[in-house]
């Protein structure tokens, strides 16, 4: 993701500089170039030697250093990033930026620098609560820089309220959002469905299935740092929802229909990755059913089929990719299941293929089209949801 790219972290003096070293830490495991550059205060809380043990490079503290060969430093520095992020950001290292101040190799460099800028405000509640600190952050973000807002909780003066900085595994988010992917998908609306719908019998069960949401999430993720508007439509999950998306709680298929529904009309790319019951209770009782002698049987009723009829009220340029999970005559099924859905892709998966289906951090589809079937290797379920979209894309380039 972040391969062949240069990011400039900047640390001022605050206590959360020593955080800092796990999103450095994070960063070089993805084969980034990570440049540091530390105020002289965050020297304070942290040693440079640090930073320059986990990236390979020198961390810049001095705009004067003369260790090293002659070079405008903050220029060059600048000139190679593709990101530059400061944090933690105080209010101090924010006023100086807001006002175009460039005392220090920090400030300079990030005055110079025309990449995608981010601050990561992180200060006393009453500081960062100050009509001036709020001012200079609304000016930053005038002039495009990106404002991540702080985390609330316990702060190291022992106050409680909003100002802490994020944790670097939510900072390292904030990164690939900017440079993670190319936005290819900005401007369009792409709305995707994860989980398991759970159908209830009673208040104590439920009829579902074994989806822990990994492929949805992955492909919501994957729009979101394509630059796409993604609303994800959630039954239960046990992965973690990414970052940066429209969440829709739902827990039926029934409630998922009317999610969707809802929302079809305006959306650019449907991708239907849930497990959705085909069958739901036909009675749901409002007490617990009591335990009895001999066998119990559930009468069962057909859910509403949510893909079918998207197909039947997809709308001119609309795109529509299914899901299908088959444990024999995969490519059979799916291929009948595009037509008959009127789907515009299919991506199947066989449950009984090692290292596919429910749980897994990986997957091995076959993307069905109206062309034929394209079996893809065994991926990561990531690299799955890249696979998708670049043939979407190549889909709908074609339609045009």
């Amino acid at each position: 993701m972040f391969e062949n790219k240069t990011i400039l972290i900047g640390i001022s003096g605050g206590i959360a500089a020593y955080k800092m070293a796990s999103l450095v830490s994070a960063l070089t495991k993805t084969n980034a170039n990570v440049e540091v550059i530390m105020t002289k205060n965050a020297c304070q809380f942290i040693s440079p030697l640090t930073f320059e043990t986990l990236t390979g490079n020198k961390c810049y503290v001095d705009t004067f250093d003369r260790t090293f060969k002659f070079d405008v430093e903050h220029i060059s520095l600048a000139k190679k990033a593709d990101v530059f992020l400061i944090a933690p950001a105080t209010a101090n290292v924010i006023a100086k930026a807001a006002c175009g101040i460039a005392d220090d190799m920090l400030t300079t460099t990030f005055l110079a620098a025309k990449c995608p800028k981010l601050v990561a405000p992180a200060m006393n509640t009453a500081m960062y609560e100050n009509p001036v600190t709020r001012d200079n952050l609304a000016k930053l973000a005038h002039y495009g820089v990106t404002v991540i807002d702080p985390a609330s909780g316990r702060l190291a003066c022992g106050d409680t309220g909003a100002g802490k900085m994020p944790e670097p595994e939510d900072l390292f988010a904030c990164l690939e959002k900017v440079i993670g992917r190319e936005k290819d998908l900005a401007g369009k609306k792409v709305l995707v469905t994860a989980g398991a719908t759970r159908e209830s019998m009673d208040p104590v069960r439920f009829i579902t299935n074994h989806s822990s949401g990994k492929m949805g999430f992955a492909i919501a993720k994957e729009a979101m740092m394509r630059g796409a508007e993604v609303t994800l439509v959630k039954a239960a999950t046990t992965a973690k929802v990414p970052k940066f998306v429209d969440v829709v709680e739902v827990a039926s298929a029934q409630d998922m229909f009317e999610a969707v529904a809802e929302r079809a009309a305006e959306t650019d790319i449907v991708i239907k990755a849930a497990a959705v019951a085909d069958y739901t209770p036909a009675d749901y009782s409002d007490q617990k059913i009591k335990k009895k002698d001999g066998d119990l049987s559930i009468p069962l009723k057909r859910t509403q089929d949510i893909l079918k009829w998207l197909g039947e009220h997809k709308r001119e340029g609309q795109f529509l990719c299914g899901f299908s999970m088959e444990t024999q005559n995969m490519v059979e099924n799916s291929m009948a299941k595009l037509e008959k859905k009127n789907a515009d892709m299919i991506v199947a998966n066989n449950l009984k293929e090692a290292g596919s289906g429910f749980g897994t951090d990986t997957n091995a589809v076959t993307f069905i089209t109206r062309a034929g079937a394209e079996p893809q290797p065994l991926v990561s379920k990531e690299e799955v949801a890249r696979l998708i979209f670049d043939k979407i894309l190549e889909l709908s380039k074609n339609r045009d």
